[in-house]
């Protein structure tokens, strides 16, 4: 059987021409050690296999191989084999990589607007787990055995069609599973065919953006307002258009002119992202009656409504009113783990047959099996116990990190009252600069989110968003000295 190596040597041997046979052989080989293809401590094929591989006569496969050893390049073990060396040979030296042609390279003015846009206003952070990183569950805690045993069940007895493309949306075991845990934990009004499983909120997003907006049409979004949002919303060339939040949620203004109003209304009304606010029934009633009035859709993110620590649920937005003009999307990134990639819309019928149509068509979903397991890890209740479980483990945390908050920097440090959510966001004095701090922060291992950047006009505050669901109890305090320990360097305080 032909090796991948066998394949790499006879594509460089092709292009290599000169020279004998042997040498070339040599050659190539040297080169592919040199550039790590061939990796260190990896065993070379006998001479006999590589030259009948090859085509090759064995005397020169042999002498290719003693030219290698006696410059160092490889070992021989009795009995084993010939294996590369780990240390190079003095002198040896990589191959530099030619420059391709001019035309070749991919200069920056190559990218659309859209996409210089949208490199000029990235938000994904390398580090995704740690204090204080925002937005991230505990994934330490999720319960992969009990997983691993429903896969296991399921999959003895997988169908034929459950390995294919999906083609209705999703998983209808999901699809069932998420009616009845929404109409319970949501008093969210929706029938199975309503909802469409997509990877990730993102791409919730970009289906609607495509399918709902022109060109050019308006979609208001919260100011301040997650990244991901503007920037999906931005490549389909939809115009975001920001309207302030206060400590009740998005202030609406009056019923714009026609050129003038939204197509989308993209909102966070359980828990505002990232101020944690939370839209008073005023604001969604008039919300409503002026999506109606003007014709919008109402982008509904509950992407962690879950995580309350006190009161009442929230119900969803969607449940206000009958035939409301709301697309409901959710979300399983903070409750179970954001790699997952299983996120949801529930969509008002006039929309769903021909959404699940061009799902499909753009999207080519697939992912079935995982589907199954999550729709049997809800309907058997381990999904309701998991949520209860980090219910409690996030409150005790979010209490630790709102002490030390409130212990070194005052009540004026932390106005979110939410008592929601998995971060809390630390205002800051108007002359320090949260972009330089959580730069230097990050320097020293503790990932925060300037809360600046979350904003699209001049009017910014400054702050720190902090998520504390991803960090031990005991290891909250020493992180938020780091943190302090950098906010005292910026002021010029001592340590706080």
């Amino acid at each position: 059987m032909r090796s991948l190596l066998t394949d790499m040597l006879l594509q460089r041997l092709s292009a290599h021409t000169q020279g004998p046979l042997h040498r070339r052989l040599y050659d190539c080989i040297r080169l592919a050690i040199l550039e790590g293809v061939i990796g260190a401590g990896s065993r070379l094929p006998p001479t006999r296999d590589l030259a009948g591989a090859l085509s090759l006569s064995r005397n020169t496969v042999s002498t290719a191989y003693e030219q290698l050893l006696a410059e160092g390049y490889t070992f021989t073990r009795a009995g084993s084999g010939t294996f590369v060396t780990d240390h190079m040979p003095d002198g040896a030296m990589a191959p530099v990589n030619e420059q391709p042609p001019a035309s070749r390279r991919l200069a920056e003015n190559e990218f659309s607007q859209r996409g210089a846009h949208l490199l000029a206003k990235t938000g994904a952070s390398p580090h995704q787990w740690g204090a204080f990183m925002p937005g991230v569950p505990d994934v330490s805690n999720f319960p992969h055995g009990l997983w691993r045993r429903i896969h296991s069940r399921l999959i003895r007895r997988i169908k034929p069609d459950y390995l294919t493309y999906s083609r209705m949306g999703g998983s209808p075991d999901l699809q069932q599973a998420l009616v009845d845990y929404l109409r319970v934990a949501r008093s969210v009004n929706c029938e199975a065919q309503q909802i469409i499983i997509t990877e990730g909120t993102h791409q919730a997003v970009d289906l609607l953006a495509k399918m709902l907006c022109n060109p050019g049409d308006r979609a208001w979004i919260e100011e301040p307002c997650y990244w991901g949002l503007r920037n999906v919303l931005t490549v389909n060339s939809v115009e975001v258009v920001p309207v302030t939040v206060d400590n009740q949620g998005i202030s609406l203004p009056d019923v714009p002119a026609e050129g003038d109003a939204p197509r989308l209304i993209c909102v966070t009304p359980s828990h505002q992202y990232p101020t944690g606010a939370v839209m008073s029934l005023t604001r969604r009633q008039r919300l409503l009656a002026l999506a109606q009035e003007c014709g919008a859709w109402v982008v509904e993110d509950d992407y962690d409504s879950e995580f309350r620590y006190s009161g009442n649920p929230i119900p969803a937005l969607q449940s206000l009113t009958p035939q409301a003009p709301v697309i409901y999307i959710g979300t399983f990134s903070k409750t179970l783990y954001p790699g997952l990639r299983i996120s949801y819309m529930v969509l008002p019928l006039a929309l769903a047959e021909q959404m699940r149509v061009a799902h499909a068509e753009l999207y080519r979903g697939g992912h079935w099996i995982t589907q199954l397991v999550l729709a049997q890890f809800i309907a058997e209740g381990h999904y309701a116990s998991h949520i209860r479980r980090m219910r409690l483990l996030y409150g005790k945390r979010r209490t630790v990190l709102s002490r030390l908050i409130l212990q070194h920097l005052g009540e004026d440090a932390l106005r979110d009252d939410s008592n929601a959510g998995l971060h809390l966001v630390m205002s800051l004095p108007e002359e320090v600069d949260d972009e330089r701090l959580a730069r230097d922060a990050g320097r020293q291992g503790i990932y925060v989110r300037p809360l600046s950047t979350y904003y699209l006009t001049s009017e910014r505050k400054k702050g720190l968003l902090l998520g504390y669901a991803c960090v031990d109890e005991a290891a909250i305090e020493p992180a938020f000295s780091v943190l302090m320990a950098c906010l005292a360097r910026q002021t010029g305080a001592g340590a706080f």
